[in-house]
């Protein structure tokens, strides 16, 4: 790992291209080679997009369920950014190419694939037609591998319905690469459009607007999909799902997207999207993508949610029946502005995408939802989430960096709570530092303006916060600011941020009655304790408890006898109730351990409960047995990771 001082010094200057259907933005003023052959600007990807850039993606694919592929071609429109550059870089990994043309006549293109890496995948290096000037399209024919790491095929036997196959993509962080040749940068950001065949039983919805479907020309047993995104985007941000789904109407902008199990309770789950909507445009601005759709993917699906354009993907454990979990889409909401529009131009620099959006998120929950003192609540739940993941889990290393050296490294390895927590503390930190909310907001809409449409590192952030405030760094107050420790600094921040903790408070008092007790106490507990507290805080009760000593299997089952804890659905509130008991070595609760990380894989909950089982002899081989039974059924991404880090196998 190179040291601190030898990081990558990046321009203060951000020069917009003269291009409005692409950007490569921020490159560095002064760069130094990354191994492997890798981007001198993107430590993850090899193209070379100051060089030669990818402006527009078309894609003309067939979806094989059969086969677990996509098949067909991807159109490449391209523009040369430097005199005499005669081929492209492209990103991809495990991914078939069987021709490339010149798509002006058809003439075919030389093209060189590259030695394979298990991170990064292979460099292909594609000859651009010697008739071409400034720009031109070139078109690769494809097909996917089975393995591909941004797909996951299931069987019908594997849905809700089980009546249909069912596809769904997730590209974040450098998976596009395996389902499409492509410049695979947050750098690199492009409209796209798609002509997707798929079978007549099955939906086909994409990160873009739908444009309707035709009957496919020579097979009548398939339908063309067509779907347009003009807002250019990163790559990470094209997503695909084909599936046995339908929609309900949950906004005039809004629909949720689900098989029709789920379909209804999605849609109660998720009727305030509009009023998050609206609060996020009064903090950001106008909402420029359109539709703002969501889709309850299977249980496999590895993250709370993702932000794909038009189209957010979430995890069927937000149905909680209560709508006590919808705060994952006010994330995602915020992820149209802080993310989607204004994007960090590497995955080093992760924090600008996600540290934004917790903070615009806990804003709006503040707003729906309690105002001050609950966006101060959920910043002290998330502090908390911080210390765990910093000192538990990242034992205070090298990820533990709100900018991290991710040389060589797959940023899925690298993956943690401390991009947003992090993140979101220094916000915080610097909105009381210069005034309070009043203050702050309106700098964040200045930001949102400022950057729209880019791809920036974190020096051009703070650039712009200094020129913003000018008269806050003419007058000292920042001064006392730690930029070091903040952005390279392992560990926990150097500054807490002062929170209101009066809805903390209640849950602080019933966590240490619960600590101090002794057996003659357990009577002293009663139903009502719980019930009188919101479900928020009824998850930081359990959170609090979470950080002090494992309590005794007797204390455990004095809890459940009063609060009746095994019976809760509540995602959140089951997976700390779990960890509990699994810390205090309650044999009984190893098989619901067992069944809550089956059947459903967000990793959230699935990595730390099968870390604590590997922690206890007892319950390990069983979590070993339970993963290598279930692997094929989970999502690549969280079965790599749970087998390699959390319980310790060779992949």
């Amino acid at each position: 790992m190179a040291a601190e001082s030898e990081k990558i010094i990046y321009s203060r200057t951000n020069t917009r291209q003269d291009d409005d259907h692409a950007s490569v933005r921020n490159l560095p003023s002064v760069v130094q080679s990354y191994p492997q052959g890798l981007s001198p600007t993107d430590p993850c990807s090899y193209s070379r997009p100051d060089e030669c850039v990818v402006t527009q993606i078309d894609l003309d694919l067939d979806v094989d369920f059969k086969t677990s592929t996509l098949k067909g071609q991807v159109h490449l429109t391209l523009k040369k950014k430097k005199e005499g550059i005669d081929h492209v870089l492209l990103d991809t990994r495990e991914v078939t190419v069987k021709k490339v043309t010149d798509q002006a006549n058809g003439q075919e293109l030389s093209f060189t694939l590259g030695e394979h890496d298990s991170n990064f995948g292979s460099k292909l290096d594609v000859r651009l037609p010697s008739t071409a000037e400034r720009s031109c399209v070139v078109s690769v024919e494809y097909e996917t591998s089975p393995q591909c790491s941004a797909l996951q095929w299931l069987r019908k036997e594997q849905t809700a319905g089980k009546r249909q196959p069912y596809l769904f993509s997730q590209c974040q962080a450098i998976h596009c690469r395996s389902m499409i040749p492509c410049q695979d940068t947050p750098a690199v950001k492009c409209a796209y459009s798609a002509k997707i065949s798929a079978p007549r039983e099955v939906t086909v919805l994409m990160s873009a607007l739908r444009l309707g479907s035709d009957p496919h020309p020579t097979d009548s047993s398939k339908l063309i999909h067509k779907f347009e995104q003009k807002v250019p985007i990163a790559s990470y941000l094209i997503a695909i799902v084909s599936g046995d789904i339908e929609s309900r109407d949950i906004g005039p902008r809004s629909k949720v997207w689900s098989e029709k199990e789920m379909v209804d309770m999605a849609a109660f789950e998720f009727e305030e999207t509009e009023h998050m909507l609206i609060s996020a445009e009064a903090l950001m601005g106008p909402y420029v993508w359109g539709q703002y759709d969501l889709l309850v993917l299977p249980p496999s699906f590895p993250y709370g949610g993702m932000e794909n354009p038009c189209l957010t993907f979430v995890t069927p454990t937000l149905l909680a029946g209560d709508k006590s979990l919808a705060n994952v889409v006010a994330h995602e909401i915020a992820h149209s502005w802080t993310g989607n529009l204004v994007t960090n131009s590497n995955f080093e620099h992760f924090w600008l995408n996600e540290g934004h959006t917790v903070f615009v998120e806990r804003k709006i929950a503040g707003r729906l939802h309690g105002g001050e003192p609950m966006r101060h609540f959920t910043g002290i739940g998330g502090w908390k989430s911080l210390q765990y993941g910093v000192v538990d889990v990242l034992k205070n290393g090298p990820y533990t960096k709100l900018i991290p050296d991710l040389c060589g490294v797959d940023p899925d390895d690298a993956f943690s709570v401390v991009p947003y927590e992090k993140g979101f503390a220094l916000l915080m930190y610097l909105e009381k530092l210069v005034g309070g909310p009043e203050v702050f907001e309106p700098f964040l809409r200045a930001y949102i303006e400022r950057f729209q449409g880019d791809s920036i590192v974190t020096d051009q952030w703070k650039e712009f916060l200094f020129s913003y405030f000018k008269d806050k760094v003419d007058s000292g107050v920042f001064d006392e600011v730690e930029w070091d420790k903040w952005f390279f600094g392992q560990g926990m921040p150097p500054v807490k941020p002062d929170y209101d903790n009066s809805l903390a408070v209640p849950c602080a008092d019933l966590c240490q009655r619960w600590v101090k007790a002794t057996e003659d106490d357990y009577s002293l507990f009663k139903a009502e304790d719980m019930t009188a507290l919101s479900t928020a805080q009824k998850r930081e009760f359990l959170s609090l408890l979470l950080l002090e000593e494992p309590f005794s299997a007797e204390k455990i089952q004095a809890m459940e006898s009063v609060y009746n804890l095994n019976a809760v659905k509540n995602s959140e509130i089951r997976f700390s109730w779990l960890r509990m008991c699994i810390r205090a070595q309650c044999e009984d609760c190893i098989p619901r351990a067992l069944e809550f990380v089956t059947e459903q894989g967000r990793m959230k909950f699935v990595r730390p409960i099968y870390r604590d089982l590997y922690n206890w002899e007892k319950s390990r081989q069983r979590a070993i047995d339970n993963l290598q039974a279930n692997r094929e059924q989970m999502h690549n991404t969280t079965a790599k990771l749970v087998a390699t880090k959390d319980l310790h196998l060779k992949n």
